[in-house]
């Protein structure tokens, strides 16, 4: 595991389990608690974590990460999401893209059809978009430029997405909990409640780490979901809830490609 990769994961660690002691991290990364000190000391310089007696915890705002580190995790999960998630769209389709790193993924894969309109607030999308070489309409929001995501938000972009009117929304999240619904740590997370209300169909695109994680700002309840598309690690508990709440899902193996 490269460097940049397992600081990305030490953070995710972090975020699912609390405070935890160098040693163990470094049994968990199967390396020196050396290298684990020097990430940590990389990540502190950041001021991602805060180095505590016997242990680091994540600082205040560190859950909601930099797009370009949230890349960095689970990308395998993510491509096969995103695989599958591509099986979804059809010629003449109208979408709207949320700035999550998991639907990132699926923009490769958009060259295949044409006369597709999409709609981001996503910087790094859009710039991907431009590069594809197929019949395409581009529609951006305006709004307050967020360096950390990359993307646009605010009372702008929220009007934005409650002028039109689209097919499918493909949407990411930082926790799914059965009672607090679809969250994210973004605090200006108005523009993903636009978003759901702007598409007739909410496909969510998580990893199954992301099951049973509250975070403090809710984008939807989960009854709103039509799709789900997540890996083979969701538990049966959390399956047969879900399926009962009318959502259908997709799971991807760890062998998909």
């Amino acid at each position: 595991m490269k460097p940049k990769q397992r600081q990305a994961a030490i953070l995710e660690h972090l975020q699912q389990f609390g405070k935890t002691a160098v040693e163990d991290l470094a049994a968990h990364f199967a390396t020196t608690g050396t290298t684990i000190r020097k990430d940590l000391t990389l990540l502190e310089e950041e001021g991602a974590v805060i180095r505590t007696y016997g242990g680091v915890v994540l600082s205040r705002e560190e859950g909601d990460q930099p797009i370009d580190r949230k890349t960095h995790i689970n990308t395998g999960k993510k491509l096969r999401i995103a695989r599958a998630a591509i099986n979804e769209i059809q010629d003449g389709d109208s979408l709207i893209f949320d700035a999550g790193s998991t639907v990132m993924q699926m923009v490769p894969f958009l060259s295949q059809f044409n006369n597709i309109t999409v709609m981001t607030n996503s910087l790094h999308i859009v710039n991907a978009l431009v590069e594809l070489d197929n019949d395409q309409t581009i529609l951006m929001p305006g709004g307050t430029y967020r360096k950390k995501s990359s993307s646009f938000h605010g009372s702008l972009a929220e009007s934005a997405f409650d002028q039109f009117n689209f097919d499918k929304l493909f949407i990411g999240a930082d926790g799914v909990d059965l009672n607090g619904g679809v969250t994210t740590f973004n605090e200006v997370h108005g523009v993903s409640q636009a978003m759901c209300n702007a598409a007739e169909r909410i496909f969510l695109l998580v990893d199954s780490s992301k099951f049973g994680r509250k975070s403090p700002n809710v984008v939807c309840n989960l009854g709103k979901v039509d799709t789900l598309i997540t890996d083979s690690g969701l538990t049966a508990p959390y399956r047969e809830a879900i399926e009962k709440l009318g959502i259908r899902i997709i799971l991807v193996g760890e062998d998909d490609e």
